[in-house]
């Protein structure tokens, strides 16, 4: 019989933050994955402090930052990669309007360290942006991908990983431990995205699950080394390469790229796209998104040793290290979660 502090279940942008918090604070851990969930891999990467639909304020953007770009730049110490790129940000303003409604937020206490008053003049053919643009500060990319497979591979390194489905009806559940097969664990939380949907123990939390499709293009003529964000957003990558996304679909819950969103990424990008392009992929994943749009963390109102960590949203990367210290602390030093992130709040 094995025996470690923590049982995960899950290996996507939260359990990767949760078991950096357990490494830091040397506790064991042992972590299930069956690959089945694909928003985190699916995801561009893209983080940034603006809600730039409205130009507001990401919540608590300034604490989530300060958190999770520490994390990141110790695991690529650690496994000596490279995933975070710093990125220059640039919104494309459609009108005289919007270019006014920037410099309005701009002033505001919480925005003028994310939103330069700079007007940004396009200088690039293959872009149509007559108003120019505004540019966020403090924004960049997370190679989501790479981190995911190479902190399995360190993981399955340290034999700290099991490739397999978690069968829920095999947990033994006990006052002061849980029991799985062969493994005893002081507690298991549960970072499934939307696969929590079929977890016996928290299949009541409120998560809704939204399909979100990305492309990927090849566009030779475009030649950008900063992401631009329109109808919808580009993001370069390597080698003419860049990312374009993304949808919104409440209904379909499937991971099946679609024709429809397909053409719907297209039409948008070429409102403002003027050169040609060729998609060279199609992915889609269920972003765990919640009513609310806040985290879902917390213990199970029943069992003291399970917890749950989800509902991370289109913002996973911000979000995800600083949900997941927040969970440390409420297990192991008893501190309070902010209500408007604690699952009891839908108890």
């Amino acid at each position: 019989m094995k025996q470690v502090d923590y049982i995960i279940v899950g290996c996507g942008l939260a359990s990767i933050a949760l078991c950096e918090q357990l490494r830091a604070n040397n506790k064991s851990f042992i972590v299930f994955d069956d690959g089945s969930q694909q928003s985190s891999i699916v995801a561009a990467g893209l983080y940034n402090p603006v809600i730039l639909k409205r130009f507001s304020e990401v919540w608590k953007a300034k604490e989530q930052l300060d958190i999770a770009l520490p994390v990141y730049k110790k695991i690529e110490e650690d496994l000596n990669i490279k995933i975070d790129y710093k990125l220059r940000l640039l919104r494309r303003f459609s009108s005289i309007e919007e270019q006014n409604l920037w410099f309005n937020a701009s002033d505001k206490p919480k925005l003028e360290k994310y939103l330069s008053t700079q007007l940004v003049k396009n200088n690039n053919d293959a872009i149509d942006a007559a108003f120019g643009f505004g540019e966020v500060l403090h924004a960049g990319r997370l190679d989501t991908k790479k981190l995911i497979s190479s902190y399995k591979d360190f993981l399955k390194q340290n034999q700290s990983l099991i490739e397999d489905s978690f069968v829920h009806q095999k947990l033994q559940i006990e006052s002061t431990l849980v029991i799985y097969e062969n493994i005893k664990a002081k507690q298991i939380v549960f970072a499934e995205g939307f696969g929590v949907k079929k977890n016996p123990y928290f299949k009541y939390i409120p998560l809704n699950g939204t399909k979100g499709e990305v492309l990927i293009i090849k566009a030779p003529e475009l030649k950008i080394d900063y992401g631009v964000k329109s109808s919808v957003f580009i993001i370069p990558l390597e080698n003419d390469l860049y990312a374009v996304g993304a949808t919104y679909n409440w209904t379909d819950k499937s991971n099946q790229p679609t024709e429809e969103g397909k053409q719907e990424l297209i039409s948008k990008l070429k409102t403002f796209l003027k050169c040609e392009f060729e998609v060279v992929q199609h992915l889609a994943g269920i972003r765990p998104t919640v009513k609310d749009r806040r985290p879902l963390v917390g213990r199970h109102p029943e069992y003291q040793n399970l917890y749950v960590l989800n509902g991370l949203g289109t913002r996973g990367v911000m979000i995800a290290p600083y949900v997941a210290e927040k969970l440390y602390n409420f297990v192991e030093n008893n501190e309070p979660l902010d209500l408007e992130i604690d699952i009891s709040r839908f108890n």
